[in-house]
């Protein structure tokens, strides 16, 4: 028996709300936790962006812009 004809017969609420909700019951630490890592490394993700971009911008600004340090680069 497939799932499409074991659920066939069924109301739509049951479809539509009771699964999805059991679902997210029996599921719902996990995806709190996956999303909850996904957050938090996009979080890092953006701390180490903006770190290196202000240290690029310190470098640039307190060292010049002399043509031989762009060439040792």
């Amino acid at each position: 028996m497939a799932v499409q004809e074991i659920l066939a017969g069924m109301p739509w609420w049951v479809k539509w709300v009771a699964i999805p909700l059991i679902a997210i019951v029996v599921f719902g630490g996990l995806i709190a936790s996956v999303i909850g890592f996904v957050i938090g490394l996009l979080f890092k993700v953006l701390v180490f962006v903006a770190l290196v971009g202000g240290l690029v911008y310190l470098v640039r600004k307190f060292t010049g812009s002399s043509s031989s340090s762009d060439r040792d680069w």
